[in-house]
């Protein structure tokens, strides 16, 4: 099985990147610690932005059983992607 995975699309200019990263790594290590985060820097790795079609900064990929379930661009509430992770992730592990 794969194990649920937030991928987080940023780069260092984006200073609205900056302030959500540790937000989100935050909600993951409290509410869904079997939940791997992985961070791409698009500037850095360009053909991992394209393959995963991003375009722009922040973007975070929800991941589920291998499978991209949610989808969440510029500007993100913490509420919404608590509340999108919630139900599959329960499914899962509960």
């Amino acid at each position: 099985m794969n194990s649920p995975s937030l991928k987080y699309f940023s780069h260092d200019r984006c200073n609205v990147c900056k302030v959500l990263k540790p937000k989100v790594k935050q909600l993951l290590s409290e509410k869904f610690p079997k939940m791997t985060f992985d961070y791409i820097n698009i500037e850095e790795q360009p053909s991992i932005a394209a393959q995963y079609q991003v375009f722009t900064v922040p973007t975070l990929l929800v991941y589920f059983e291998g499978k991209e379930y949610y989808r969440f661009t510029r500007n993100v509430s913490l509420g919404q992607l608590t509340d999108a992770i919630q139900r599959p992730y329960q499914l899962l592990f509960e």
